[in-house]
């Protein structure tokens, strides 16, 4: 691992405001596929092979997001999985939904 994904999320206080437009556009083409909806949160659909793969994916996404103490909202459907992700505290984007972000496409690339 290397970058983002090498790094781990940073538990938010609240009290911080979300990141500017300009700081998530810096960040985004370092987590290729995702989406900055809104400018609030992150979002990719990852596709797999079938129902059991992607269940698989969300089993290894759910174990990460309780070792980083940063949890996403996961939608399974047969053959794809969306991960949504924004710190809830603060209502907006931090710099630890992009290393979550990288993360997940880590799991997905590496198993």
């Amino acid at each position: 691992m290397s970058g983002l994904s090498a790094r781990d999320c940073v538990p938010c206080e609240g009290g911080v405001p979300p990141m500017t437009a300009t700081e998530i556009e810096k960040l985004l083409p370092e987590i290729g596929g995702w989406e900055a909806s809104g400018g609030h949160h992150l979002v990719k659909t990852y596709a797999f092979k079938n129902f059991a793969e992607a269940l698989a994916f969300v089993d290894r996404v759910g174990a990460m997001a309780e070792e980083q103490w940063h949890h996403p909202d996961v939608h399974l459907a047969w053959g794809k999985v969306t991960v949504e992700l924004w710190t809830h505290k603060i209502d907006g984007l931090t710099e630890s939904d992009f290393v979550f972000a990288a993360k997940c496409d880590a799991l997905r690339d590496g198993g």
